[in-house]
């Protein structure tokens, strides 16, 4: 295998009829730039599915390709990769990923850029090698990352995108009846009230179904203690993002206190995030997402994790399904997997766009056969993605 030569990158953006999550709220309307403003947590959220794509290039001609989260400002990632990132990285070698990642997360860290746009800009380019190392190998991801450790990958529906808590407790029944025995409701759509969606989920699926609650970083810490506490008669599994992301305090103040397990890390992007939390033992499920980690920081993140007893449970968002292969392929090799979440909403369509037998039956992941990533942009991909130079 040759030395990184090009890089090219896609923005992806697909339509969708109801906007992630679910339907507009009271109050809530879509702005000039196409974005909604939840009110249930002041947080913008595009109308589309959006992400961007990078393919990698090397010399011999061999591609990888790799993603990126993209559902807001897309072509500030796209300007950071290939105005700061690329001309460092053409020449390097795949199998440096991992010295690849410190050396571009170096050039900007005194300039304060430890996360955010900057990280998902080196997040893309990451997975991207990964799959270009493994394919060289004529191995499947996973065989690069570490030992297989399961077969497949156990997942759990997340979102109930109906307009009103009667249609989210149908759309619960209806998975229910179909084998589905964990679910996760969004509270940011939750306009009826959380406990009331909690007490009418409950009642509707039984004692033995698993409910976890997303908090979208909601409430102070007391306030969220106090919503636990309510909420503890009905047996939550975990409780996820309670608090601000940046407050590390509250989020360890509320872990000790909670009666419920609490679940956080979507948005940490790298192991110096995550280790900041662990160390006060803050979570007790630990939720890294690839889309903003990569392979190189999920590995870093999974590491402390396992080495403090805490299990994961990795999030999954809107993408073209490049980087959900990428998290799939590394669960498997986790041996603190709790579940990996499932967007019944998101993931189907992402299929549509790519050629791969990655499949989600029977409450879990098939995961994506081949080398590589075993995932490729299909011939639909095409019809939604745009070139930036």
């Amino acid at each position: 295998m040759s030395r990184v030569s090009k890089v090219e990158t896609f923005i992806v953006t697909v339509p969708r009829d109801t906007p992630y999550l679910g339907p507009l709220g009271p109050g809530e309307r879509v702005n000039g730039r196409g974005y909604v403003v939840r009110k249930g947590n002041g947080t913008l959220y595009p109308t589309v599915d959006r992400s961007i794509a990078v393919r990698v290039t090397t010399a011999d001609g061999s591609e990888g390709w790799g993603e990126t989260y993209g559902i807001c400002a897309p072509r500030a990632t796209c300007e950071i990769i290939n105005d700061l990132l690329v001309p460092e990285l053409i020449g390097r070698h795949p199998d440096d990923v991992e010295q690849v990642w410190d050396d571009l997360y170096g050039l900007m860290r005194v300039r304060g850029c430890t996360g955010g746009f900057h990280v998902d800009a080196i997040t893309a380019l990451d997975i991207a090698l990964w799959d270009l190392r493994a394919r060289a190998h004529g191995v499947p991801l996973w065989r690069m990352i570490g030992e297989r450790r399961r077969e497949h990958v156990p997942g759990y529906l997340s979102g109930l995108p109906a307009a009103t808590l009667e249609g989210r407790v149908a759309m619960a029944r209806q998975f229910h009846a179909q084998g589905h025995d964990a679910f996760k409701i969004h509270t940011v759509v939750s306009s009826e009230g959380i406990e009331e969606e909690v007490a009418a989920l409950r009642e509707a699926l039984g004692d033995e179904a698993l409910l976890m609650v997303d908090l979208h970083w909601k409430f102070p810490a007391p306030e969220a203690l106090a919503l636990a506490e309510r909420l503890a008669p009905y047996r939550l599994h975990f409780i996820e993002a309670p608090v601000k992301p940046e407050d590390i305090d509250g989020l360890a103040w509320l872990a000790a206190r909670s009666p419920v397990p609490v679940a956080a890390g979507e948005e940490w992007y790298t192991a110096y995030e995550a280790k900041l939390r662990l160390d006060r033992q803050a979570v007790r499920f630990i939720q890294p997402e690839m889309g903003h980690a990569g392979i190189t920081q999920f590995r870093r993140i999974n590491a402390l994790a396992e080495a403090g007893g805490v299990q994961t449970a990795p999030h999954a968002t809107i993408g073209a399904g490049l980087f959900l292969a990428a998290s799939l392929h590394a669960s498997a090799t986790l041996p603190g997997l709790w579940r990996h979440e499932w967007q019944h909403s998101v993931f189907s369509r992402s299929l549509e766009l790519l050629e791969t037998d990655m499949a989600y039956a029977d409450r879990s992941y098939r995961l994506p056969s081949g080398p590589g990533l075993g995932a490729r942009p299909g011939p639909r991909f095409w019809n939604y993605a745009e070139p930036v130079a």
